[in-house]
């Protein structure tokens, strides 16, 4: 099936896969892909470049035209847009999905769908649409946590890959990284705060405000401070302090009645959190800095150490990250249903080791990253150490784009890479 877009044509994929490789013979699941092509090209036997999705748990762009890193691939690539299993159009993973499986057994199915397992999709993906020859991988965010981990276990796979704002350390815990990233996001506070001048003010008198009130948000839930701080994921995007800052201007209104929340708010607000709609995300985010090893909700933990999020109305408001809580699974509707299955992952112990540090010292496949300086999302420090631990990686560092500036400035950023990659130095 195609589709005919701006000045591109794209085709669907569906592929039967197995839920566990270990057990090939068992559950399957469906795993889809859009591969897109330059109207110009079409028909053209075009080598293939892979796109790697940030989450965990989220599905692959939708394009609308050809525009952006797309433009750029696609005048020498077709282009392939995964849609991780669990996201987007591969079967689901959700509260529904789910529902028919016991906690123990929604831990199990879930453990499945880490990046291991995103690779092994991919290589039997390109067993049947590529099976003669190498393609080219590119990954955003956690995808390029995916990249990593596809140049680690299956080289023989790839020609060349690409990594905008998603080098993992190798080595790191989780705790570690959390350690990392609270200092990341007062940072980004700050930042926010002193562009905003009555950004502090308005943020106060709203958590004051739903601290009183039983304000209820569209999807249902009752909106807590801590569920408001949660907006602060979007501070370390390309135009996310814009957004939560002109949010934050329409939460109280004056009426007759008094002061109340604006009914624009509280749909708007949830437009700005995924949680109810990616349940992956937070079920498995903490896994993806695991091996054999237990996150025991690191980042809940790891939170005490800075008291500057523990709000009180004679302290100032602090949005947390990407920080996946244990409260979640209390007050997000949809998450409610995999409570203990999300306590169960948090205990695991037994995780796969993801990295093997002697076959990435003695990579052969040519890898070029962008590294983002101010990245909220991935700890600098830690991606420049594993940068001297894989043999073949080039980067560039730049202060230029928050952690997703390929949204923003996409051809440029893939152009600078493939550059990289080609022999024409950034550092």
């Amino acid at each position: 099936m195609t589709a005919k877009l701006k000045g591109i044509i794209a085709t669907k994929h569906r592929f039967q896969l197995p839920l566990d490789y270990q057990n090939p013979n068992g559950n399957s699941i469906e795993v889809f892909a859009r591969e897109i092509i330059a109207t110009e090209h079409q028909g053209q036997a075009l080598p293939y470049l892979v796109f790697f999705q940030g989450g965990p748990g989220f599905g692959a762009a939708r394009p609308v035209e050809n525009s952006g890193w797309i433009k750029r691939a696609l005048k020498e690539y077709r282009v392939l847009l995964l849609d991780q299993r669990g996201t987007g159009l591969s079967t689901p993973v959700n509260h529904l999905s789910l529902s028919h499986l016991n906690s123990t057994e929604q831990a199990q199915y879930l453990s499945h769908f880490r990046a291991d397992n995103i690779i092994r999709d991919a290589e039997a993906i390109r067993a049947q649409l590529s099976p003669e020859q190498k393609w080219s991988i590119l990954g955003q965010s956690f995808g390029g946590f995916c990249v990593l981990k596809y140049v680690n276990d299956a080289p023989q796979g790839i020609e060349e890959a690409f990594i905008t704002g998603g080098i993992p350390s190798l080595t790191r815990t989780a705790d570690e990284v959390y350690q990392a990233t609270y200092q990341r996001v007062l940072d980004k506070n700050h930042e926010f705060f002193n562009r905003f001048d009555d950004a502090q003010q308005l943020v106060k008198a709203l958590a004051n405000y739903i601290q009183r009130h039983d304000v209820r948000i569209a999807t249902g839930e009752r909106l807590t401070v801590e569920m408001l701080q949660l907006l602060g994921i979007n501070i370390g995007m390309e135009q996310g302090p814009e957004s939560v800052y002109y949010l934050l201007e329409q939460a109280l209104i004056d009426t007759d009645k008094g002061v109340t929340l604006n009914p624009l708010f509280l749909a708007h607000f949830c437009q700005l959190l995924d949680y109810n709609t990616n349940p992956i995300f937070a079920l498995l985010h903490e896994s993806i800095y695991c091996q054999q090893s237990a996150s025991n909700w690191a980042a809940h933990r790891v939170r005490k150490q800075y008291q500057q999020f523990e709000y009180g109305a004679d302290k100032p408001f602090y949005f947390t990250g990407e920080m996946v809580y244990p409260w979640f699974f209390e007050q997000f509707t949809q998450l409610k249903p995999l409570k203990q299955a999300a306590h169960l992952l948090a205990e695991k112990q037994d995780w796969a080791k993801l990295y093997d540090l002697s076959a990435l010292a003695t990579n052969t496949v040519p890898i070029a990253a962008a590294i983002y300086s101010n990245d909220m999302f991935v700890e600098m420090q830690y991606s420049l150490e594993t940068t001297k631990q894989v043999n073949n990686l080039s980067y560039w560092l730049t202060s230029e784009y928050e952690h997703n500036g390929i949204r923003m400035d996409g051809e440029h950023i893939l152009d600078k890479l493939i550059s990289l990659n080609r022999g024409q130095q950034l550092r």
